[in-house]
């Protein structure tokens, strides 16, 4: 074997073992789709948003097929996520509106959990995902508070963007409880989900 071919063979090595590692790294592993069981309350916060912004309501999905999570759809995705997180400053509503709970666009650069949630999903219809792929959804983190999140449903699972994480993760490995989401069917149905109580009113911070 002469100098060249093995130069040759061993930067073909590199390369593909460089590629495995990118797919690793940048591919989830498979998630398990979040068990939606009855219909339950609409969040406030989604009703007074539905107000301002009408053309974001629209009463029903007509796609309703999981996303096909391809490398393409994960890179966007990611970069979604991570610009979101990084460019939207924190602040709590009564600090901004002084009120407990206003769901908008963190359009003035500042929100909290349900306004990054809301902007994750305006970039991601917009990247022509399909609605019923992108739930807003009710959690308590870790010290039992209200938190919203954006579920993005793909054909290997389900999965959450998280203000207070730039990774995609399954949505069974946050350590949340989950509470309730959209129904794909329709944004303004939302759905209990698997072992969760049957909360009126969770504000969200």
């Amino acid at each position: 074997m002469n100098s060249v071919f093995r130069n040759v063979l061993a930067g073909s090595l590199c390369a593909g073992l460089a590629t495995i590692a990118y797919l690793v790294a940048v591919t989830p592993p498979d998630s398990s789709p979040a068990d939606a069981q009855t219909q339950t309350t609409i969040p406030l916060g989604w009703l007074g948003f539905c107000q301002n912004e009408p053309k974001d309501c629209v009463e029903k999905n007509t796609n309703l097929a999981p996303a096909h999570l391809s490398s393409k759809l994960i890179s966007i995705i990611n970069r979604t996520n991570r610009w979101v997180n990084t460019t939207i400053h924190p602040r709590s509503d009564q600090r901004q509106w002084g009120i407990e709970d206003l769901w908008s666009y963190p359009d003035n650069g500042e929100g909290d959990c349900e306004d990054y949630a809301l902007l994750k999903r305006r970039m991601l219809l917009e990247e022509d995902f399909p609605p019923s792929s992108l739930l807003i959804t009710i959690v308590r983190n870790r010290k039992g508070e209200g938190h919203a999140v954006l579920m993005v449903r793909t054909d290997r699972g389900d999965f959450v963007l998280d203000n207070l994480s730039d990774e995609m993760l399954p949505w069974s490995k946050t350590g949340y409880q989950f509470i309730k989401r959209q129904s794909e069917n329709n944004p303004n149905i939302w759905v209990k989900l698997k072992n969760a109580s049957d909360e009126e009113k969770i504000v969200t911070q």
